[in-house]
Parts: C-alpha cells; structure tokens; sequence
C-alpha cells in the first residue's frame, strides 16, 4: 500500500489571505515552537522519525510498524474545506453501519496517517469496531504542520480549520451509515488544543473528547499569546473558562456537552501541566460541577481522577503521568489493554492512552 503525502490546493476563497509579513512571523514562531518541544522533551523519550514504509502500517507492513486490517484512503470533495485541510480516513472492512466515528489529530511535525497508527487508533478500530477520521495540517497552514489552535479564524463555529474537521466528520458518517450521537475527537498536543476548540464550537456535533498535552479553549486568547498559554498558562477562573465554551457553542446551546478525558506528563516541559489544571476548570464548569475528583484510582500505577455531574455520571476524567515529557502515551504490544508503537512523541510509559480514552466513551463495548 502506498500513500502520497501531497497536500490538497487551497481553495482560492477558502479564507482571506494573511499579509505576507504575518504569515512569515507565524511560520517563524511555529518553527521556534517546534524546536523548542524536540529541545525541551525529556531526555531519551524522542525515536527516530518512522520510515516511509512503516507510516502506511498496512498487513504485512515493515518492522516496527502496527499491522492493521485495513487501508488508509485519502478522501477529497468532503466539503468546502475552508481550513484548507488534508482528509484521511481508516474503515476497518466489513464494519456494519451505526457504528461511532472518531476524529485523530496529529501533533506538530507529525503526519495524519503516522499518528493515527502509532497512536493506536487504528488497531483500536480493528478491535472494537469503529472508524477513524485522520485530518492533515499542510505546511501551506503553518510551516510545522501544527493545528492553529490559537488563531481565532480556526477555531470558531463555520469557519476555518474547525469547519474543514467538521465536514470530514460528516462525510464519513453519511458513508459508512455512522451513529451520529456517538462522535468523538482526539488530540495530541496542538491536535489537543483542536480537539478542545472542536468540542466547544460543536458540543452538539461530538460526545466526548480525549486531550493529550494539549490545551483549553480559548488559552491563547486569554493569556494573550500562544506560548504564554504553553508554558505559564492563562489567569482564568472557572467561571470565565466555561464562557469562552459557552460563547463558542450554537446561540443558546444549553447542553448537552462532550464527556471530557484529559491526560498529561508531570514533566512536560513543552505544554505545562497547568494547562490540565485549567482544562478541568473549563469543562467541570461547562457541565456544573466541582473540581473535587468523586473518584481516584490508578491505571497502570499512573493517578486517575473522574469528576462526576449530579447524576453520577462521569463528565470529565484525567490521568497524570508521572515524569512524562511532551508525547502521546502508548504501550506497545497486544494484550488487551495495550496499543501503540513509539515514534516522535510516541511515548512508551505502559499505558495507551488510546485504549483508557476509548474505555471511557464504551468504544469497548458492543
């Protein structure tokens, strides 16, 4: 199998063209942003970058690469794609239609089909039945293949890259018959701060959503720059959190709102684990509860917490990993509790994070 990596045109009216001098300082701070993440990580938690053969883990695939039933298809014509984004897509064969849909969104420098395998998502795809929605960023967008997150024409309700994963969405649950209440989206990193941005613009689109060393919505915009975010954090209170979800969702969307998993290296030095801290105050508020856990255990000896609504129901849960750097945790192998290989900020600590965040939305259930 074979996958070509080209990136699809932009629209000419996809959105207004940035004046030269601001699309040079965003791809300067993007490229800084990304050396500082290779600089900052922990030492000996970076692989090498997966061979060409390995980013297309199809059966019988090279060493190193996860096996998956499976073929990754590029798919264009899903929309209007004002984001100007890339669509991939994994269906395992023979999945029956009503089944749920999940979005994966790569980190920066990462490709959409290299994350989405050594993530575990597609092997989780195969074994529970479900398919898999894999957007690409461009180097036309921002020179690392960040997600913008931070910009407000990305990450508003209709427009820009929000809109482009929406559309994906969309056209994958009109062709595999998919079960619309049962939508999910995922991140790593910037891919995280995506997936908060997707599930506060369209609460009424996604039921859970699962960040990984990411961030919360509106971060940038509230401690008035991007890396202020990553590595201080924002002056927010609850309350002011849980508004800028409020005022990102449909005029007078009262509920109900995605489940929310967060998880997060204590050592992170690349997005700091504030930044979990304040995701948990943005959705507890969102869905009208404290920040008091109801429930603590560990998972594979790492801390878990889940905060509880009213109804008992689990709103929102984390797992802190301890002495972690900046990656996607995975835990190679193929018990059933374990997925993911390792790669560039593919981080083998024992557990997947893939699996919990599934267990979490019962992908593990039939």
């Amino acid at each position: 199998m074979t996958l070509t990596y080209s990136s699809v045109p932009r629209p000419a009216a996809a959105r207004p063209p940035r004046p030269p001098v601001l699309r040079a300082l965003l791809s300067v701070l993007t490229a800084l942003a990304a050396l500082s993440a290779l600089l900052l990580s922990a030492p000996g938690t970076l692989a090498a970058p997966a061979a060409a053969d390995d980013r297309a883990a199809g059966p019988g695939a090279g060493a190193g690469a996860i096996p998956y039933a499976g073929t990754i298809e590029q798919v264009s014509g899903f929309g209007t794609n004002p984001g100007a984004l890339t669509m991939y897509r994994y269906t395992p064969p023979g999945l029956p239609s009503g089944r749920p849909v999940v979005v994966v969104l790569h980190g920066c420098t990462q490709t959409a089909p290299d994350y989405g395998t050594r993530s575990g998502w597609l092997q989780l795809a195969d074994r529970w039945g479900f398919s898999v929605v894999l957007p690409g960023q461009t180097t036309l967008n921002n020179l690392n293949r960040c997600f913008n997150w931070f910009l407000t024409g990305d990450i508003t309700r209709g427009r820009g890259e929000a809109e482009s994963i929406r559309q994906m969405a969309d056209r994958q649950l009109a062709d595999t018959g998919g079960d619309r209440s049962r939508v999910y989206v995922t991140g790593l990193s910037a891919g995280g701060g995506m997936t908060a941005v997707m599930t506060a613009a369209y609460p009424d689109r996604f039921a859970g959503g699962g960040v990984v060393a990411g961030l919360p919505y509106g971060c940038a915009q509230a401690a008035g720059s991007p890396y202020v975010c990553m590595y201080v954090g924002a002056t927010q209170t609850p309350d002011q959190w849980g508004d800028r979800v409020r005022a990102a969702a449909p005029a007078g969307y009262t509920g109900p709102w995605p489940r929310m998993t967060v998880v997060q290296g204590t050592a992170d030095t690349t997005v700091r684990p504030v930044n979990m801290t304040d995701l948990v105050a943005q959705w507890t508020d969102v869905h009208g509860t404290d920040r008091t856990p109801d429930a603590t255990d560990t998972v594979a000896g790492q801390p878990h917490h889940v905060y509880r609504n009213a109804g008992g129901t689990t709103v929102v849960d984390t797992y802190t990993i301890n002495g972690m750097g900046h990656g996607q945790p995975v835990a190679p192998g193929t018990g059933p509790q374990q997925c993911g290989s390792t790669g560039p900020y593919l981080l083998d600590v024992g557990l997947c994070a893939a699996h919990w965040i599934g267990t979490g939305w019962g992908l593990d259930r039939a």
